[in-house]
């Protein structure tokens, strides 16, 4: 019997990893969840009004579901350091008819307080968070409206700290994640910890249900997380290749481009540690990029949104882990199906 399972109301002990920024759709939620997993929509980069529309999407599907949210965690950014990096990126934005200058650093908290607010009126099966550890106050208010709180995190440190906000479930983050890290301390790179070793530490350190996530790709590896002590696993970089992704074109082709080079852990894109695929962008300004989050993520977004449209995948941010050759075209609840085969 899997207690974590019994309380998410799912069957199947593989989920749908949230994945903000439009890779995650309504229909990958969906079919996450037909497939007897779950899976999260993404709060990220969206205002509080469009997070209540995905909600009411999500619910529509009749399905069990879960939202992400990024909890505040704040980098602030060298203004001169800012400075200094925009002029070396504008290189780049030239390419793409974008000017960098003169932009003034935005440190925003991606409107938390809204949405927690909306969640707590409008509640949902499962809420996560990511980035920072929200305060007992929130955390309780969430539970009292019936929600499961998730936390994710990236070492025994943060687990008990998480555990000390009195969050119900801990997604355990292991360095071979694509995207961002949910490292608590972004200033330092996470540890390259196998995810396997990272549950095994986590699970004797602190006694709340893990969800094992990074760099998962195979039945293999998620049977081996199990068997090191997570109760499910959590699976994204794999699924974007999927019928249902909402990544882009030039996104899903790199992914499987068989003259890529590899992931490496960047702060080029958003001034926050983040595995990519190698590309010029980060060839170029990887060793140059300052801390500072989301201060860098918002100086390059408009370049990453035209570099997008012209599929220019030397410029994009291409998120993914190291498990991103087993991303196959398929429908997302087969490959979640063909992740379990092995449990």
């Amino acid at each position: 019997m899997n207690s974590l399972l019994d309380a998410l109301g799912v069957t199947t002990p593989v989920l749908a990893a949230p994945m903000a920024g439009g890779a995650t759709t309504t229909a990958l939620v969906a079919a996450a969840a037909r497939a007897g997993g779950l899976g999260f929509v993404p709060a990220g980069y969206a205002s509080a009004r469009t997070l209540a529309e995905r909600v009411a999407a999500a619910r529509a599907e009749r399905v069990p579901f879960g939202v992400n949210v990024f909890a505040p965690n704040p980098l602030p950014v060298d203004r001169a350091a800012f400075d200094r990096y925009a002029t070396l990126v504008q290189a780049t934005a030239d390419r793409h008819h974008v000017d960098l200058s003169g932009q003034v650093p935005v440190e925003d908290d991606d409107a938390f307080a809204e949405k927690v607010g909306l969640l707590a009126e409008d509640p949902v099966p499962v809420v996560s968070f990511t980035f920072g550890i929200p305060g007992r106050a929130v955390v309780a208010r969430l539970r009292a409206a019936g929600s499961l709180v998730a936390q994710t995190v990236t070492g025994v440190a943060e687990a008990r700290a998480a555990a000390e906000a009195g969050v119900d479930v801990l997604v355990v983050q292991a360095a071979a994640a694509g995207g961002h890290s949910g490292t608590l301390t972004p200033r330092l790179s996470p540890p390259d910890v196998p995810v396997t070793d990272l549950i095994a530490m986590v699970r004797h350190a602190v006694g709340l249900p893990l969800i094992a996530a990074g760099g998962l790709g195979t039945p293999e590896d998620v049977a081996l997380v199990m068997a090191a002590g997570a109760q499910a696993a959590m699976v994204g970089t794999v699924l974007l290749r999927t019928e249902e992704s909402g990544a882009s074109a030039v996104h899903q082709a790199a992914l499987a481009d068989p003259a890529g080079r590899g992931t490496v852990l960047t702060r080029a894109f958003t001034g926050r540690p983040a595995r990519a695929l190698r590309n010029r962008f980060t060839d170029l300004y990887g060793d140059h990029a300052p801390y500072g989050y989301p201060a860098l993520h918002h100086l390059t977004g408009p370049l990453r949104k035209q570099a997008a449209a012209a599929g220019d995948a030397g410029t994009l941010h291409l998120w993914a882990g190291t498990g991103h050759r087993r991303a196959r075209r398929e429908g997302a609840g087969q490959t979640l199906t063909r992740l379990a085969a092995a449990l």
